[in-house]
């Protein structure tokens, strides 16, 4: 056993374990190691907090080996022994393996890790010797009684007997020695037995010593087994798999929670803090879950390592690596890198993690680099592949992207890692020619050492980088555990513009070329501060330089084929009402019937009654007509626009198809109801199948995994859906629940169940109820799932917050009334209430996701951020649009509005300025086949609030002055994608830009400004000829634009002009706005034009 006391510990602690210490005996303290703990994950300081008792005397008491682990890894163990005994067991009769005294040092024994993987524990100062058929352990009393619970199981998993050798306490073992020695020439069948060993496991103490002095001296043939005990440990089972997942989630945990946030907080506030008080705060996270939010005991959990912090400009990528006692160095260019070890049930995993401090240009190309290069070793885990065939994965990336950092990778990506640190045999490096298999698990580790930065600072001027991340190796994509940890761009790159001015835009320009900004920049004053709106200036023509960049590289890719969006059409081979004609219904009376059960009906024609199926009647009607009465039937003919021939009708073209017959009556009331049967036999039929080709178009579902008893019911009662299911009955509530792999709805009835997979989650939202009469979480969907009957990607779970009440009396209450007073207060704490319920709900899914399964699937649940919020028309009434993280939703009035940020190509905002009291935003998807989105109707007082937010979150958007036609836009880009690119892409949107060039030409062909300069008639034929690109009112007659032009002059129009700005309390408008308004008068006669993009279409717009 390794018992650590480390520096961490000295004072009090270490003074009373020394005093425990001295006050036992030698037996006594080995009894106590090996009760209180096998497993080198105490110290010094829990020891004497656990009150430094003496434990129970007898160790088999207080401490029992798993039977089952131990039946099943000995029979593993002599397996393998038996099927590699001649490549990596040396052709071995015996295999001796003698475990060191306990150490102050932290450090891996191969020992050590076969204790801990046979038996459970660690057994210092104990020999063992694998035999054939007899297993022989020389160890004190103590560990002899705990040793005798396994005797049985030996023998009936592998057919061996254990051999226990007692030491007695001031006895050297000579005699012990000497008879296991005897053991292994009786049971080999050679003259000189094989005996294998670890080689380079030194012998410590004089059990140990003694024990290699015999091995020595006899005539025993001695062997490495190294190699096999590497093979062995290699593959995981279950067990071990689940230790090293915990294992990882607590370093990511303490990484992602604690790391990080107080690296940022100490750079934030420009804290000086060491490398070694950051390890020591890391170590105690770890050892202290609770800290970091981890349930996991801490009698468990251990370090790796010392936790490792490196800056200002002295790297070490080796392991064995340690933290120095410099400051945190965090000026301008300067990198810090962090890497933190844990291990639960002494199985380890491992993170790291490198930071980039306004890094330049050349810092993020590297570290980009480094990313698709450890990307590339993850993806090459694949069972079967070598094991070298990771590193050569990772040097292809660096050789094609930068060749010149080759000299500076690392030379090995990694090691393999479970009870040790740095599984030997396992290393990740290209002369491996090891075969991968599933169950294997690597610590990750690739990194670029010294490389030089263009910096006069030595503190900056050599740099490295590091990526550390626990990987398991399955059938499927590797599962890197450590995943949480992001490594990307946007969150490790930090931007504090300390530097010149001119510094910052060209880290910028290289973020922006990865299409990502560094999210997490938070800025100082500098001492030229330009105003809010010229900074968002700058960011927007950035983003439109993106903007065109990223569009013309999509569409260069080539044009996806679009569908035309129809389902499968029933062919008229699938509609058969008869097989044959004995299954037709006798008629008594040539009379019109419906036959619901066949879906048909019958029609009396020349005397015989000729079977229709309901699915070829289009409509039917009837009418009276002095007292007779009149039935049409029209039926569908294949051929017509609407009903296109399918594959059976193609083959009888030159069929004849009946279109229509009428049949007369003097029957009102058969009529009538002969009438109601086809509709309703019809309308049944057609919902039918309506709902079939719904279900057909849906993607197939895993299958729901139902919690067992092992995971706590995280379960939300009484919610209503929405859409809700069909039916006529009364609408009930029903309880929504997670499960291992998604949610299910359900209500008291057996029929209304609802299963929502984690996997189909694409977007998780919770409101709680502030202004509104209900809390929610809601789920966007990748594909559709069919609710009733209804197919939908949204689907919501609400509870209302407050009960509609209204008054009998008529009257209102006062506000000072204390009954009014009293039901206000129970409304408040009902709605606290559930918006806690709902909070508590939201957290526990949220653990359920946090779990290394999920990690890819990337969920979480937001909320609306309603400070960002403004009101607008989305679709037919006005509602409360609000921004989240990811999307801009609305969630309380139907149809839901879910619009992802991510595919928003840009943003319009159409009818801004003259005076206008709303405007409008067009939201232009990336799928240029998909209709734009408008919101009509936004009030003028949030344009800002908008811009704003549509800047952040690096939104691209451009303001028009009226509203635009987008489907011919659109169309005429996805026609001609190489013009649109020619023409500056979106930039024809762009109104400054426009209104700037035509001051300095007479036409401009990019945007539109008014001008005194008639037109070319052939520019006005052409105007006029061509689609209009602005929504306007019909043209006036030309005759009464003559008259107008006649019957006023400039002065009459100037007085108008002022004296409707008058009106307007317009008076401070500039020359400009009046210049505007007076040329907008006259814009029906003088043909103004605003100018469009070669290649779209343009038309004169009309101004009211």
């Amino acid at each position: 056993m390794e018992f650590s006391l480390r520096e961490r510990e000295r004072g009090a602690s270490a003074c009373a374990l020394a005093k425990w210490l001295y006050e036992r005996s030698p037996d006594d303290l080995i009894a106590s190691f090996l009760i209180w703990s096998f497993d080198p994950v105490r110290d010094a300081k829990s020891f004497v907090e656990n009150g430094g008792a003496k434990p129970p005397a007898s160790a088999a008491a207080a401490y029992t080996i798993n039977l089952d682990n131990f039946s099943m890894r000995l029979k593993g163990f002599y397996t393998h022994w038996s099927d590699h005994k001649p490549n990596l067991w040396g052709s071995a009769d015996a295999i001796a393996i003698a475990t060191p005294p306990t150490s102050e040092d932290l450090r891996y024994l191969k020992s050590s890790a076969l204790n801990i993987w046979l038996l459970g524990y660690e057994f210092p100062e104990t020999i063992m010797v694998f035999m054939d058929k007899q297993i022989h352990f020389i160890c004190s009393q103590k560990k002899a009684k705990l040793l005798d619970t396994v005797k049985k199981s030996a023998r009936e998993a592998a057919g061996l007997d254990l051999v226990i050798h007692v030491k007695a306490k001031d006895d050297d073992g000579t005699a012990l020695m000497e008879d296991t020695i005897r053991a292994i020439r009786a049971q080999s069948k050679s003259e000189s037995p094989i005996v294998g060993y670890i080689s380079k496991e030194a012998p410590e103490g004089k059990l140990l010593e003694t024990w290699s002095e015999k091995l020595g001296n006899s005539t025993l043939q001695l062997i490495d087994v190294t190699n096999g005990f590497s093979d062995l440990f290699s593959v995981k089972d279950g067990t071990e798999l689940t230790c090293i997942k915990k294992a990882a989630y607590l370093t990511s945990s303490v990484m992602k929670n604690f790391v990080v946030p107080k690296l940022e907080r100490a750079i934030d506030e420009e804290k000086k803090v060491s490398h070694s008080s950051l390890m020591d705060d890391a170590e105690k996270a770890i050892l202290n879950p609770t800290k970091v939010k981890v349930k996991l005991k801490a009698e468990n959990v251990d370090i790796c390592y010392p936790p490792i912090f490196q800056s200002g400009g002295h790297f070490d990528l080796r392991p064995s690596a340690s933290s120095n006692d410099d400051n945190l160095y965090y000026d301008s260019t300067s990198v810090i890198i962090c890497a933190i070890g844990s291990r639960y049930n002494s199985y380890c995993s491992n993170v790291a993690r490198t930071f980039l401090i306004d890094a330049t240009a050349t810092q993020i190309k590297a570290y980009d680099v480094l990313v698709k290069a450890h990307d590339a070793v993850i993806g090459s885990l694949k069972p079967g592949n070598t094991v070298g065939a990771a590193y050569q994965a990772a040097i292809a990336v660096v050789q094609k992207e930068a060749p010149e950092l080759l000299s500076n990778l690392t030379k090995s990506a990694g090691t393999g890692i479970g009870l040790e640190f740095r599984e030997s045999g396992l290393s990740l490096n290209s002369k491996n020619d090891r075969l991968l298999k599933p169950g294997m698990v690597f610590n990750l580790s690739l990194g670029f050492q010294n490389l030089q930065a263009q910096t006069k600072n030595p503190k900056t001027e050599i740099y490295s980088l590091l990526l550390a991340d626990t990987v398991i190796v399955s059938e499927k994509p590797p599962e890197v555990l450590t995943a949480s940890c992001s490594k990307a761009v946007k969150d490790v790159a930090y931007s504090f513009n300390e530097e010149e001015e001119e510094e910052l835009p060209s880290v910028k320009a290289v973020l922006n070329n990865k299409g990502v900004l560094a999210s997490k920049a938070t800025l100082r004053s500098d001492n030229q501060e330009m105003s809010k709106e010229e900074l968002r200036r700058q960011h927007q023509a950035e983003l439109a330089r993106q903007k065109n960049e990223e569009t013309a590289r999509r569409l260069a890719v080539g044009r996806s084929a679009g569908g035309d969006g129809r389902g499968p059409a029933k062919t008229s081979s699938d509609l058969v009402a008869y097989k044959n004609v004995n299954d037709i219904p006798f008629a008594k009376q040539l009379a019109i019937q419906v036959d619901q059960k066949n879906e048909a009906i019958l029609l009396p024609i020349y005397g015989s009654m000729i079977p229709f199926h309901i699915s070829t009647v289009k409509s039917v009607t009837s009418h009276q007509d002095h007292g007779t009465c009149t039935i049409r039937i029209i039926f569908n003919v294949p051929g017509t626009p609407f009903n296109p021939h399918d594959a059976n009708t193609l083959k009888f073209q030159g069929a004849i198809y009946v279109k229509e017959i009428t049949f007369r009556s003097k029957d009102p009331r058969h009529t009538s109801e002969v009438v109601q049967l086809i509709k309703t036999l019809r309308r049944h039929v057609t919902s039918r199948e309506s709902e079939r080709a719904e279900r057909a178009t849906l993607v197939t579902q895993e299958k729901l995994q139902l919690a067992g008893n092992r995971m706590k019911s995280v379960k939300l009662p009484d919610l209503w859906i929405r859409p809700s299911f069909g039916g006529r009955g009364r609408k009930l509530t029903g309880s929504l629940e997670a499960h291992v792999n998604g949610f299910r709805y359900a209500t008291s009835r057996p029929d209304e169940r609802v299963e929502i997979m984690f996997a189909n989650i694409k977007h998780a939202f919770f409101q709680p109820a502030e202004r509104e009469m209900i809390t929610l979480v809601h789920f966007h969907l990748h594909n559709h799932i069919m609710v009733g009957n209804k197919k939908t990607k949204d689907v919501q779970f609400y509870v209302e917050v407050m009960d509609v009440v209204q008054t009998l009396g008529g009257g209102r209450r006062s506000a000072l009334d204390p009954d009014e007073i009293e039901e206000e207060q129970r409304e408040r704490d009902r709605k606290n209430k559930i918006n806690m319920e709902f909070q508590s709900f939201v957290n526990k899914v949220h653990d359920i996701w946090a779990q290394p399964q999920f990690k890819g699937l990337d969920l979480e649940f937001d909320m609306p951020l309603r400070e960002l919020g403004f009101h607008g028309v989305p679709h037919k009434s006005s509602a409360f649009i609000v921004p989240t993280s990811t999307c801009l939703v609305e969630l309380i009035e139907t149809p839901f509005l879910v619009v992802t940020l991510g595919e928003i190509e840009i943003v319009n905002l159409e009818r801004v300025g003259f005076g206008q009291k709303n405007f409008d935003m067009t939201i232009v998807f990336k799928d240029f086949k998909r209709d734009v989105l408008r919101i009509d109707s936004i009030p003028s007082s949030s344009v800002d609030g908008i811009k704003e937010w549509l800047d952040t979150t690096d939104l691209k958007y451009y303001e028009s002055r009226l509203n635009l036609n987008w489907r011919p836009i659109l169309k005429t880009i996805v026609e001609d994608p190489e013009k649109f690119i020619e023409d500056g892409g979106w930039e024809f949107l762009n109104m400054e830009a426009s209104e700037s060039d035509s001051d300095n030409t007479e036409e401009s062909d990019k945007g539109y400004e008014p001008s005194d300069v008639e037109p070319e008639s052939a520019s006005e034929d052409e105007d006029k000829d061509s689609a209009s690109l602005v929504e306007s009112d019909e043209d006036e007659e030309s005759d009464e634009d003559s008259e107008e032009e006649k019957g006023k002059t400039w002065e009459e129009l100037e007085r108008e002009a002022t004296n409707a700005d008058r009106e307007k309390g317009d008076e401070s408008d500039s020359e400009e706005e009046k210049r505007r308004r007076k040329v907008k008068a006259l814009g029906k006669s003088r043909g103004l034009e605003r100018s469009v993009p070669k290649g779209v279409p343009g038309k004169r717009p009309k101004f009211n």
